[in-house]
This record gives structure tokens, C-alpha cells and sequence, in this order.
């Protein structure tokens, strides 16, 4: 697999992607698309085979307040036949050796099996509203020592 920075190219392929990936709806194609028209992804990366788009992962601000504190990760997408195949550990532990994410504080919701391998933690100071789960809200190099809510990007509750 070939880790790209995503381009407008692929932005089609991207959506049917995540759409295949996350079939119960197409939220996560929304969000995307949204957060993309509104230029609020601030890192996004495509793993590719055989000129086909495989994989996909993607950052957005964080804020306590209205401080940018760190990052959100999500969504990460594997193609449905690939998924459990390491495709989406290999596309995570790129993008977290990147210079403009190797030293940020990371938020994602998503399932502790997979994200504690990669040094993801429950929060202790920090709580998401978006978070049915506490245990599913996971941070890494987070310090911050006084609790906050995080806030996400305006694109995340429409």
C-alpha cells in the first residue's frame, strides 16, 4: 500500500470508501464532505493498491474553549474486504509518525481494542459530548491537568 496526501482526485473515491466502510448510513461521507467544503480537515491521507483507493484517514481541530488543544482522529476507513487485514494499523502509525501530528495531544471515539495498541488511553481529565460510551473517548499525549468538555468542529452536529 501507497500512503498519499489525499487529492481533489480522490475525494469521490474517498466517499464511496466510507460509505462501503460504515454501511449502516452515510454520516461519516457527510461529515467529510462538510468538514471538507468548510476547510476544517487539517490532515488527510489515502492508502492506495493498485490505484485503488483502499484507505482513509483524517484529522480535525479540537478545542477546550476556543483554544485549539489538539486533534480530532476520525473517521478511519478500510475498504470492507481489507478490514482486519492491518491496513488501517499501517495507515494510523503513518500518519502518527507525521511531523504536523508526532507531538499533538489526539482525541478519537472509537474502540479501545484497537486504538490502546497504538498508546491511546481513556481520558482522565477530558469528557466528549459525543461520547455514548466513556471508555470510547481515547486520547494520546494528553497533559492537561484541569477537566474540560472538548469541542469539536461546527460540522460535527449538523
Amino acid at each position: 500500500m501507497k500512503i498519499r496526501k489525499l487529492t481533489p482526485e480522490n475525494d469521490g473515491k474517498v466517499a464511496a470508501l466510507l460509505r462501503q466502510a460504515f454501511p449502516k448510513g452515510d454520516q461519516e461521507a457527510r461529515l467529510v464532505e462538510r468538514l471538507r467544503q468548510n476547510k476544517r480537515l487539517t490532515h488527510e491521507w489515502v492508502g492506495i493498491h493498485t490505484n485503488r483507493v483502499i484507505a482513509y484517514i483524517a484529522f480535525s481541530r479540537a478545542y477546550n474553549g476556543a483554544e485549539v488543544c489538539g486533534l480530532h482522529l476520525g473517521p478511519v476507513a478500510v475498504t470492507p474486504e481489507l478490514q482486519r487485514q492491518g491496513v488501517g494499523s499501517e495507515l494510523l502509525r503513518f500518519a502518527l509518525r507525521q511531523e504536523e501530528i508526532k507531538s499533538a495531544a489526539i482525541f478519537v471515539l472509537g474502540a479501545p481494542g484497537f486504538f490502546q495498541r497504538f498508546g491511546f488511553a481513556p481520558c482522565a481529565t477530558v469528557v466528549s459530548p459525543r461520547a455514548k460510551k466513556s471508555s470510547h473517548f481515547l486520547c494520546l499525549r494528553h497533559a492537561a491537568t484541569e477537566p474540560f468538555s472538548v469541542r469539536y468542529e461546527p460540522e460535527f452536529a449538523q
